[in-house]
């Protein structure tokens, strides 16, 4: 049964899908040219055409719907966080709606994607995967809107980017080399880094709340990213990222005399700006001292992100199972800690040794 919305009216498909039909200018009833997944969204979608009608800019549904339209009303009806949304538009904006924008959604065919993937981007592997694959879940949902027919996004394997280099975790000296070098007020920032497999964006909004000394843990209930050069304090990464770390015992020591130094109170940032006891620290300007700094260890390949290799590989080789590695990381897929896993060196070497001792008793 149809319900009226103010403009226009939607009903329930016996699909489950909800159907939008308005009246146009002319008096002809039209309806949307896909369902939609809630009441919701068909309400909002003839929120839209009730404003492009009042602004001029309405078109009829006779002109077939190009991928900048679509991919506009798309985005708009996702829920995503703020840094990816800037991410998203990014990608449209720089890499997708300049070669195929124009397109409408049902004549864009296997091989005009193939001739636009093979044009673009083939010197940033990652950026590349990472449009392929947002134009891929874009026409996933068109042909749920039954706006095409099938997906012209067929290229196997595109939407991922082999890697170009393997990471190598830092060792224990290496390690102990890059502390050593870096200012006493980012010493503990790198060891939390290395030893508790923490984030930047998860280091750089800890605070004073968040450690409990008492029972070595790091409450990790928040995260900051940069979205148009601005901090956005949000929620860490995925649901998995939401989690309790334990601190090593030989570090609560370090983490106690943090506190006391540089502790700003419950609110306080651990890692602040170094003008601003109340700002965001910025990966930029860590850099300043962390690149020096990794220079002096002997690293100059090693990214601060790559702590978090070293957590990891640290972590698996203290024993820790897949199940409880993706818990410390905080990773909600299996295959996101299967990446950050790495043979520690020489642990090859105690696992013989270790197998002939059972042999031995």
């Amino acid at each position: 049964m149809a319900k009226r919305s103010g403009f226009g009216n939607v009903r329930r498909l016996p699909s489950g899908r909800w159907q939008a039909r308005y009246t146009d200018q002319a008096g002809i009833s039209r309806s949307a040219p896909f369902t939609f997944h809630t009441k919701q969204d068909a309400v909002a979608w003839l929120s839209t055409v009730r404003a492009d009608l009042i602004r001029g800019q309405w078109l009829p549904p006779d002109a077939d719907t190009t991928l900048r339209q679509y991919a506009a009303v798309w985005l708009e009806h996702r829920t995503l966080k703020p840094r990816t949304v800037e991410h998203y538009r990014m990608l449209l904006d720089r890499h997708i709606l300049p070669a195929l924008g124009e397109y409408p959604m049902r004549k864009l065919s296997p091989a005009i994607v193939r001739q636009w993937h093979a044009r673009t981007l083939v010197d940033r592997p990652a950026l590349r995967a990472h449009s392929y694959a947002l134009l891929r879940t874009i026409c996933t949902t068109a042909v749920s809107d039954d706006l095409i027919v099938a997906n012209p996004c067929r290229i196997r394997g595109a939407g991922q980017a082999a890697r170009l280099s393997k990471t190598e975790p830092a060792t224990l000296p290496e390690l102990a080399a890059l502390v050593d070098a870096m200012p006493e007020r980012y010493r503990l920032m790198v060891l939390l880094a290395a030893w508790c497999g923490l984030r930047f964006g998860e280091l750089a909004e800890l605070r004073g709340l968040d450690i409990d000394t008492k029972r070595g843990v790091i409450k990790l209930r928040r995260a900051v990213v940069w979205v148009g050069g601005k901090p956005v304090v949000t929620t860490p990464k995925s649901a998995a990222g939401t989690r309790d770390v334990t601190i090593p015992p030989h570090l609560l020591p370090t983490v106690r005399e943090h506190l006391l130094r540089h502790g700003g109170g419950r609110d306080g940032l651990l890692f602040p700006a170094a003008s601003n006891p109340d700002a965001h620290l910025r990966h930029a300007t860590l850099g300043k001292v962390f690149y020096p700094a990794r220079e002096k260890a002997g690293r100059p390949d090693l990214r601060f992100h790559d702590l978090r290799h070293t957590g990891a590989t640290l972590a698996a080789a203290a024993g820790a199972s897949l199940a409880e590695l993706m818990a410390r990381l905080g990773h909600s897929t299996v295959g996101a800690s299967l990446r950050y896993q790495h043979a520690a060196k020489g642990r090859d070497r105690e696992i013989a040794e270790a197998l002939s001792r059972l042999a031995e008793t």
